[in-house]
């Protein structure tokens, strides 16, 4: 697996600033290959493509160029070819988005075979959902037209909260069967394991936000085998 940030992901896996000496910057300007970016992780089978602050410019550079909006599709492309038989390559790439709509994100989505989309349950984030699918909407029309929403994930759920059990019930309503049946709840130690450098699955693996998070995973692959059984017998 490999993700490309701008630096809380890196951060967040214990990726120091200073390690970082090439970055998803230099893939995205064509200046490295994506196989030449990745570093592993304390994650078996999990590398990142780590940011730094040099991807805050990365728009002006690309800005002027015909493919600006497919510059990540072409430096993944490139990734995948180059494996050629690598029993290592990648599965699965996760793209982490800025939380604002920039060329970043319109390049993640313009590469992107789904989106899952990790939503708060709190009554702003309702508003951002609904902008969320406009623009996703706006990409498949103009951009990527076999782009699909993969499913929408409740986080930060506390059952103690009123609003945050009407959140989660009006989603549920709207998205349907879009929504994991999985729910995030809040866990301090979730809070915590970025500021050691760990993934919440190192950092504590019993407690409740790991758990909630390893029960995602299993949804989500299940999603995806059951997507591509439909896609094979459609196929036939």
């Amino acid at each position: 697996m490999s993700t490309l940030t701008r630096g809380n992901a890196s951060t967040g896996m214990g990726i120091d600033r200073r390690n970082r000496v090439t970055s998803s910057y230099d893939a995205l300007i064509a200046e490295r290959t994506f196989r030449e970016v990745i570093i592993p992780t304390a994650v078996p089978r999990l590398s990142i493509a780590p940011s730094t602050m040099d991807l805050l410019g990365v728009e002006l550079e690309i800005s002027s160029s015909a493919d600006r909006s497919y510059k990540l599709r072409k430096a993944l492309q490139a990734f995948f070819v180059s494996g050629g038989e690598d029993p290592g390559r990648a599965t699965y790439v996760l793209v982490d988005c800025p939380p604002s709509l920039n060329l970043l994100t319109v390049n993640a989505l313009a590469a992107a075979d789904a989106v899952v989309v990790p939503l708060q349950c709190e009554f702003f984030a309702l508003e951002g959902l609904s902008q969320l699918l406009m623009t996703i909407d706006r990409v498949r029309q103009t951009l990527n037209p076999a782009l699909t929403i993969h499913g929408v994930v409740l986080t930060m759920f506390d059952p103690r909260n009123s609003l945050a059990g009407q959140v989660a019930a009006d989603v549920r309503a709207y998205m349907g069967d879009k929504v994991y049946d999985t729910v995030i709840p809040r866990n301090v130690r979730v809070s915590e394991a970025p500021s050691h450098g760990k993934p919440i699955l190192l950092y504590d693996l019993k407690c409740a936000g790991s758990q909630a998070y390893l029960k995602l995973a299993s949804e989500v692959i299940q999603r995806e085998e059951r997507w591509r059984a439909t896609l094979a017998a459609a196929s036939l």
